[in-house]
């Protein structure tokens, strides 16, 4: 079948960043798409209903909703609630199942979960771990399942880890030596990926792909932006202790393990022929530099 003509994609968090990044390349290759929605009145489930998607409520301790929400679909694509405690940890990992065993009551034929990168194994991240158990719950499954596994999103570049002015030079500052490659990629690129894999027009080998756009040093970033600005850049490490909890301290430890795992950017461009490197994301987004932090 042709999912884009004739097929429905079930999303789970449409109604966050990485889901509706789903939703918004999967309406775009005109797909139909229902979202599996737990606040249907909320503003961002109306906003989605508005440009042509069919909700579905649903409670996730309620096997029942979710297994009707997910009957008669070609494929079901879902991502778990962002964590910031270990609390949340175990949550996600309910939920996660939860979706798993739904969708196997309701037989749908491919299952693509939006995890993290290096949750093939145990990294002794909190939140990567639990996306590991729900990976390893997933194959068991039985389902026909697809990992897609991003990296650290660049829009981080444009909050959190945003890029300062000062005296007039562009300055990075960021909890990761500056020997150390950052795996980066768009959050608009990661649902384009997972929208082709889901539609039919990508094969994952093996079943999982890391979705990285571009690998550079702290230099190399900070350098970036000072060539989109014109500008002299540098970057300065900064000891994990600035980072206010565990679980982000537990994540840039892994960051910089993480360059001793390669990536395969072209497998990723032969998915997503358009993905972005940072470069293309700066012009893309339009980035300015913010205002300069002049010494006295």
């Amino acid at each position: 079948m042709d999912t884009q003509e004739n097929g429905t994609i079930a999303v789970f968090g449409g109604t966050g960043q990485q889901g509706g990044a789903v939703v918004d390349a999967l309406l775009a290759r005109g797909a139909r798409v229902r979202a599996l929605v737990r606040t249907p009145e909320s503003d961002r489930a109306r906003a989605l209903a508005a440009r042509g998607v069919e909700l579905s409520a649903i409670r996730i301790g309620d096997a029942t909703s979710t297994v009707a929400a997910l009957e008669a679909v070609d494929a079901f694509s879902f991502m778990t609630p962002e964590a910031n405690s270990l609390e949340d940890v175990e949550e996600e990992v309910r939920v996660g199942t939860a979706l798993v065993d739904a969708a196997a009551a309701a037989r749908v034929p491919h299952v693509v979960f939006t995890s993290v990168f290096g949750a093939d194994r145990e990294t002794g991240v909190p939140h990567h771990d639990s996306k590991h158990r729900i990976e390893e719950y997933l194959k068991l499954s039985g389902l026909r399942a697809t990992m897609v596994r991003p990296t650290a999103f660049m829009e981080n570049f444009a909050t959190v880890m945003a890029p300062s002015l000062e005296d007039g030079t562009i300055v990075l500052r960021l909890p990761l030596p500056d020997d150390i490659a950052l795996k980066m990629v768009s959050i608009k690129n990661i649902g384009q990926v997972a929208a082709s894999i889901l539609l039919g027009t990508a094969e994952v080998p093996g079943g999982a792909v890391e979705v990285v756009g571009d690998e550079l040093t702290g230099s190399q970033i900070a350098a970036a932006f000072g060539a989109r600005a014109g500008l002299p850049a540098r970057y300065e490490t900064l000891p994990l202790s600035v980072l206010g909890n565990d679980l982000d301290k537990a994540m840039f430890r892994e960051f910089a393990t993480a360059s001793e795992h390669p990536s395969d950017l072209a497998a990723v461009r032969a998915i997503e022929p358009a993905t972005w490197d940072l470069a293309e994301w700066i012009r893309s987004t339009g980035w300015t530099a913010p205002a300069d932090r002049v010494r006295s």
